[in-house]
């Protein structure tokens, strides 16, 4: 019942002969009630509109976190593609470098100086793939391990322990201990038993 409504039927038991409001004072006395409570409502309903104007508003500010957010990742994604590889780059142009100046001193350069600038060239380049995190795989002699290594062959020795890497032929690369190249090994196997006497 609305506040307007109590207070029209207040007003219209007021109008009766007393005879007839005899029995109606239960009924003013009820709708004095219903008046506080109405009031007691509308109280209540004003507060419950300001809890769905704030929730609604939390809704939208989250709404519009939420958007954000996925635009700024999208975008870092983006710039990791374009420029991720760019220390890593920086750290190879040394090596390029060295290599150019090889090529020119090439002709006039004796034998033991183009091997000592080929090492140097060499540590440059292994410096390099460290600091991008590429760590090299040599297993000579360690245990054969099929999830870094790839068998090529295998050779019967005395000398190397069965199912261990006895030669390196190419050697295995991985970054941050993901495998980038297994590395190519030669296993060794125990030697043929030659049939006796």
């Amino acid at each position: 019942m609305t506040e307007q409504r109590i207070k029209e039927d207040l007003v219209d038991s007021k109008d009766k002969p007393d005879e007839e409001q005899g029995g109606d004072l239960d009924q003013s006395a009820l709708n004095a009630e219903q008046l506080d409570e109405a009031g007691t409502n509308e109280a209540a309903l004003s507060k419950l509109r300001e809890q769905v104007e704030e929730n609604w508003n939390k809704y939208l500010r989250v709404v519009a976190e939420l958007e954000n957010f996925r635009k700024r990742s999208t975008r870092d994604l983006e710039h990791a593609r374009k420029y991720g590889v760019e220390q890593f780059a920086r750290a190879v142009l040394p090596v390029r470098d060295s290599i150019e100046a090889a090529l020119t001193v090439a002709e006039t350069a004796d034998i033991p100086a183009l091997v000592e600038g080929q090492r140097a060239t060499l540590r440059l380049l292994d410096q390099a793939l460290e600091n991008a995190g590429v760590a090299e795989i040599d297993p000579h002699g360690e245990p054969f391990d099929p999830s870094k290594h790839e068998a090529l062959s295998m050779l019967p020795s005395a000398h190397t322990e069965p199912n261990s890497v006895l030669e390196v032929v190419q050697k295995g690369f991985e970054i941050h201990t993901r495998l980038m190249r297994p590395a190519r090994v030669i296993i060794a196997q125990p030697p043929a038993e030659e049939e006796g006497d």
